[in-house]
């Protein structure tokens, strides 16, 4: 049963958001774009992490251009495949704004053909993914937490499509490295850690700080054009015109609502609730049993704090 009833959660219901500041990761286009739009279009104020100045330039001429000169967006370049360029980033915002209502990751590479390794030495799927999001979430946390605000995880139901665990043993695939198992493991990662949060935060008793995990679902986006290969490729193109797949405005919905709806359970796993989680209208759904893995999440978490060499002030 939906909360919201059966059309499920829409942008409808988000009222004025004048005052209120949004930070989100991947806005050039898909999804990211869509959410930046619509957040925008209720008098928010969003500054965009992208990896591509001249990309991150004509969304914003774009975004202008749509809702008018006078929305209040801004883009700072980030790459999360390099550790050094998230943390002069999360520096540059904490110089750039005073709040942060909520934190929106949501970029993402996916299906990665050959295996590749970030400057930092990571799977490129977990590191651009997973390790660059953590690193960013925990050094913006304390303005977070100062505004009683959100981070919200754009995950995937990929998560439930790969080996359905961490493999803490060989996390950047010296061995049996597949395109779809790494971008599963990535994805659970951010889901787990978004849980493994939440236990950290009841414990601490900052129980004003909200952490939420989401899926697009299906959407019509370029993440796997932009780095799945030519076979991934060929079979999302078709799926795209199947009704197995829904648009890009859709897809933002989930993380829209984490970023904004009152009174939501932080429990929950949140996307489209129609045939396979794919499309349909937004709500909550199940969350299979491995992304709830206790033991596996703190072990994920104090291995990522040791990696990214960060400990979480919470």
């Amino acid at each position: 049963m939906n909360k919201f009833g059966n059309q499920g959660w829409t942008p409808s219901r988000i009222t004025s958001l004048d005052g209120q500041t949004f930070i989100i990761t991947g806005s050039t286009s898909g999804t990211g774009f869509e959410a930046t739009k619509i957040l925008l279009s209720k008098g928010a104020k969003v500054l965009t992490l992208n990896r591509n100045p001249k990309k991150s330039e004509a969304t914003i001429l774009k975004l202008k251009q749509e809702l008018g000169n006078n929305v209040n967006v801004s883009s700072i370049q980030m790459d999360l495949a390099e550790q050094a360029s998230v943390k002069k980033a999360a520096q540059k915002v904490l110089e750039s704004v005073s709040r942060i209502d909520a934190l929106l990751c949501n970029a993402a590479i996916a299906q990665v053909p050959k295996r590749k390794l970030t400057a930092d030495g990571w799977e490129s799927q977990m590191g651009v993914n997973y390790f660059g999001h953590f690193t960013l979430q925990a050094l913006l946390f304390p303005l977070i937490e100062k505004s009683n605000g959100r981070i919200v995880t754009v995950g995937s139901m990929g998560y439930d499509m790969g080996l359905k665990t961490i493999k803490l043993n060989d996390l950047n695939w010296e061995k049996d490295y597949t395109p779809n198992n790494a971008y599963s493991q990535s994805k659970l990662a951010q889901i787990m850690s978004i849980y493994e949060l939440q236990n950290r935060l009841e414990k601490a008793g900052k129980t004003k700080v909200k952490a939420y995990a989401c899926h697009p679902g299906s959407s019509r986006t370029s993440l796997i054009s932009t780095s799945g290969s030519l076979m991934m490729r060929i079979i999302f193109g078709l799926m795209k015109l199947s009704p197995l797949t829904q648009s890009a405005e859709k897809g933002a919905y989930p993380q829209l609502m984490c970023a904004t709806e009152q009174d939501l359970d932080q429990k929950e796993f949140y996307g489209p609730t129609g045939r396979n989680y794919w499309v349909g209208p937004v709500g909550a759904h199940e969350l299979k049993a491995h992304a709830k893995d206790k033991a596996l999440a703190v072990k994920l978490w104090d291995l990522s704090e040791e990696a990214t060499g960060l400990k979480w002030n919470i």
